[in-house]
């Protein structure tokens, strides 16, 4: 088949870029290498600037580590460590020269979901029509990057058209997760989570319309920022649905560190040449010496795992033991907000993702997702899922394609929603009558920020977002709010704490979810496994109030500092493949 032709060209032409460019290097790490693939990028920087590194010696050090990241997890799509080098040797130049950096990135590497252009570097997100178009020019992200200091390194690998968190598509194949092999990295932005996680990157930059920078935070241990919409320039990123505004897109920086992000953030907010971004840069914020966070467990689609649980009520107690105030709440109408997303992003029908494809097929991953059900059935199915799981049948409904009139009835209850979620968030402590009377909002809470689960499940294995990708459901509140989020890895699954009780299948949750979504999660071939996921890292997302999105970093500080060391930052992976080799 032709586009098999495609494949082949495109997977030739990665691999020999990797080997001209290791024939130079050499793939083996040195003693040197491995402190400075293990530093992050503050780290990276303050070194150039002391004199203790060069650009060239960082930029080869993660080149090899990132053909060792794309040897063991496949993540890389478009190679660019000649440009690299060539970049690293200019800013040596420089430096020389003047003795002074050429901005707070010198001399990082930085790599990209596929998605954003690079110029003379095709964003095929996966399908082979859009494979060898070079981008014209560099998106305004990847510009403000380069000007910074930064060294754009590579591309990475997405799910297919970005449908879904499996990192897999027929043009560049299944990227796994780099702390086991059977697992998935997440997605849509899972090459970069697999790539930064082994330390082939210093930064990368992700897009999220869906928790697609969250959820491969949470799966490979790693932080990030999913800003409100507005604050970082999107110019120059390629849409595989132009024209849908129903949720919005946002890139988010991913690292290894809650400072990382910082700088990262710093360095992009309010610029933008064309207004697609607030002219509002980084602002500094002081946190009161006491925090108020709310936080749940449950997301009202899926009976949250014990290790995610955890997650949540570590990070909750060690908030508490620094004087911090958190308060547990129930989400107002979680099953609408799931009833909302689907219904506009399913609205065109997923005739641009099938316009996109052209002759390729369609992911495994997604066949269930995207296949299409005559009226009739699709009524039947209703139905029959009203009586058997009406949580999933609120979602069935409306996964069909709807007219413009239906559409922007949708809008309108989307922006229902919101106003809800902010009105009326919950609190079981709080007397009935007073939330009946005034209702709970973030001011009258007090809330500074929520802690919330980062996914109901751990990684899961291959294949298994065919049945489970309503899973998403934990991160796309937030797409729907338009809150800045952020992630922080917590701990590891443990097989002990985190295994299921013997009662868990005999026992009912008195949380609402879905029950076809839960026996899949709990039963057979995609069940939940603590032995098997023993060692994956696990996260929460950590929620500001729009636009407050300084604020969330520095929250994300205070958590990180309250949970202590636990195995997770630059060297993490390092430590972990360490204690586990042989």
């Amino acid at each position: 088949m032709a586009y098999r032709l495609v494949v082949n060209a495109k997977r030739t032409q990665r691999d020999e870029a990797i080997n001209e460019t290791a024939a130079i290097t050499t793939r083996e790490l040195s003693e040197e290498d491995q402190r400075i693939v293990s530093s992050s990028a503050c780290q990276i920087v303050q070194a150039i600037k002391n004199g203790q590194w060069t650009s060239t010696k960082v930029v080869t050090a993660y080149i090899k580590s990132a053909i060792r990241a794309q040897d063991e997890t496949n993540c890389i799509t478009e190679v660019l460590f000649a440009d690299a080098l060539k970049i690293a040797g200019e800013l040596d130049a420089h430096f020389a020269a003047t003795n002074e950096l050429k901005g707070p990135l010198h001399g990082v590497p930085i790599t990209f979901k596929d998605l954003i252009d690079i110029k003379g570097y095709d964003s095929s997100m996966g399908f082979s029509q859009w494979a060898n178009k070079p981008a014209q020019a560099d998106a305004e992200l990847v510009r403000h990057i380069r000007e910074a200091g930064g060294v754009p390194m590579a591309k990475t690998n997405v799910s297919q058209g970005l449908a879904n968190f499996e990192c897999s598509n027929p043009l560049w194949g299944v990227t796994k997760n780099p702390y086991n092999a059977k697992f998935i990295p997440g997605g849509s932005t899972g090459g970069e989570g697999a790539l930064l996680a082994m330390g082939g990157s210093a930064i990368g930059w992700g897009s999220d319309v869906g928790g697609s920078v969250r959820i491969p935070a949470h799966f490979c241990g790693l932080y990030c920022l999913k800003p409100s919409s507005g604050r970082i320039s999107i110019s120059g990123t390629v849409d595989p649905s132009p024209g849908f505004k129903g949720i919005t897109t946002v890139l988010g920086p991913m690292a290894r560190s809650v400072q990382d992000v910082e700088l990262a953030s710093r360095v992009v907010f309010g610029k933008s040449a064309d207004y697609s971004s607030a002219p509002v840069l980084y602002r500094g914020v002081q946190l009161a010496q006491k925090l108020k966070f709310g936080y749940y467990f449950n997301d009202g689609m899926a009976r949250i795992t014990p290790a995610c649980r955890r997650a949540v009520s570590e990070t909750v107690e060690a908030l508490r033991r620094q004087g911090h105030e958190c308060i547990e709440f129930e989400l107002p109408s979680p099953e609408k907000a799931s009833e909302i997303y689907i219904a506009l992003t399913a609205a065109s029908g997923n005739k641009d993702f099938f316009k996109n494809k052209g002759p390729d097929p369609t992911d495994p991953n997604l066949e269930l997702a995207l296949a299409y059900v005559p009226g009739f059935l699709h009524t039947m199915v209703w139905w029959y899922l009203k009586r058997a799981d009406p949580v999933l049948a609120r979602v069935w409904k409306v996964s069909t394609e709807k007219s413009a009139y239906e559409y922007t009835n949708w809008e309108v209850k989307k922006d229902a929603w919101i106003h809800q979620f902010h009105e009326k968030v919950s609190c079981p402590y709080i007397c009935k009558a007073i939330y009946e009377n005034l209702g709970q909002v973030w001011d009258a809470q007090g809330f500074d920020g929520i802690i919330c689960p980062g996914m109901a499940s751990p990684a899961l294995i291959h294949n298994a977002t065919k049945y489970l990708l309503a899973l998403a459901t934990a991160a796309l509140f937030y797409n729907i709010l338009d809150c800045p989020v952020g992630s922080i890895p917590v701990t590891r699954v443990d097989p002990k704490l985190d295994a299921l009780p013997e009662d868990w299948l005999s026992t009912r949750s008195n949380v609402p979810s879905s029950k076809e979504l839960d026996k899949m999660l709990y039963k057979g071939k995609w069940a939940y496994d603590a032995d098997a996921m023993g060692g994956l890292p696990v996260g929460i997302q950590l929620v500001g109030k729009r636009w407050e999105d300084e604020k969330v970093v520095e929250m994300m500080k205070v958590v990180d500092d309250a949970l202590g060391e636990r195995g997770f930052g630059p060297d993490g992976w390092e430590r972990w493949k360490a204690a586990h080799s042989g």
